[in-house]
């Protein structure tokens, strides 16, 4: 091989290592440090070098550990919920406003500030309006003559409130995606079922819904996995209580690495949910290409 041909060859990767080397050092390499700090017992304050090797302890411990499997049912129920309601509000909202009227724009633009907003200040805004004493949503149930409601005190009721205060910050996500999805169908689909006589929720039902279908599962595998990353609402609503009732993963991680201390059992709680989003991730892709197999099936039965 001459000097030109291996100089040929080499070029692509001359190229590729700067931005290999930024996903190494900003990816990878926090990846393999949590792997390796989940196998030691570390606090914050020592040095690296006192870091004590416990092998399988740090799994061992979380396993047995009933805050963790509490924070797990919190977290499912908690992404469960979200993403339902977000789901259905968000496409029910893109299928209502897809039309051409005065104003629409204005009012799609007003919608969809709510995910502008940053979560820190999310937190705070929902947190007054669910004050007991002065909070928006109290002086309404006063107005109406029914007792205030502790929202964020009480345990059968916090999650909802977190619930409540997600579904109405990320929905507008659901219905941007949802919209835009609906606008790109394609004109002749729709026309001719309006020719073959078919109603305005039959042509929901059989033709936008089943073509909008990708990217409403796309736009749900977002949502999903962000549900299992949201850490800052949640803090400044609950901080994880009343008692263990709004604890998810991500802020039972962090007590753990930043009140308790114990880096090492909390990397171990980082890679297990890291785990469980990715599996997560990988069902709905398997779920998706067998949906695609099937459709391609009954469109070649047909």
């Amino acid at each position: 091989m001459s000097a030109r041909q291996i100089l040929n060859r080499a070029t692509p990767y001359v190229f590729l290592a700067p931005a290999a080397a930024v996903t190494f050092v900003a990816l990878l390499y926090p990846m393999l440090r949590s792997i390796w700090l989940s196998f030691h017992e570390w606090s914050i304050g020592t040095p690296p070098a006192s870091a004590k090797f416990v092998g399988l302890e740090n799994y061992v411990w979380l396993l047995n550990d009933g805050a963790f499997w509490s924070s797990v049912g919190v977290t499912l129920t908690f992404a469960a919920a979200v993403v339902t309601l977000e789901v259905v509000l968000g496409v029910a909202l893109a299928l209502v406003l897809d039309r051409e009227m005065r104003g629409i724009s204005l009012f799609r633009t007003i919608f969809i500030l709510p995910m502008m907003v940053a979560p820190i200040v999310v937190g705070l805004i929902w947190r007054f309006m669910y004050n007991e004493q002065f909070g928006t949503f109290t002086g309404l149930l006063k107005a109406l003559g029914l007792p205030a409601i502790p929202w964020l005190s009480s345990p059968d009721v916090a999650l909802v409130s977190v619930i409540i205060s997600d579904v109405w910050q990320w929905t507008p996500f659901i219905f941007i995606l949802s919209l835009a999805a609906l606008q790109s169908l394609p004109a002749s689909a729709i026309e001719a079922a309006r020719i073959d006589g078919a109603s305005q929720w039959q042509a929901i039902l059989h033709i936008k819904l089943p073509l909008m279908l990708p990217v409403i599962v796309i736009a749900a595998l977002l949502r999903l996995i962000d549900a299992f990353k949201v850490l800052e609402v949640i803090y400044i609503l609950t901080e994880g209580g009343p008692g263990l009732s709004t604890e998810i993963l991500s802020l039972h991680i962090y007590k753990t690495a930043f009140v308790s201390q114990q880096l090492g059992r909390a990397s171990a709680l980082s890679n297990l949910l890291l785990l469980l989003v990715l599996g997560l991730t990988i069902l709905l892709f398997i779920l998706g290409k067998l949906r695609d197999a099937a459709a391609r099936r009954a469109a070649g039965g047909e």
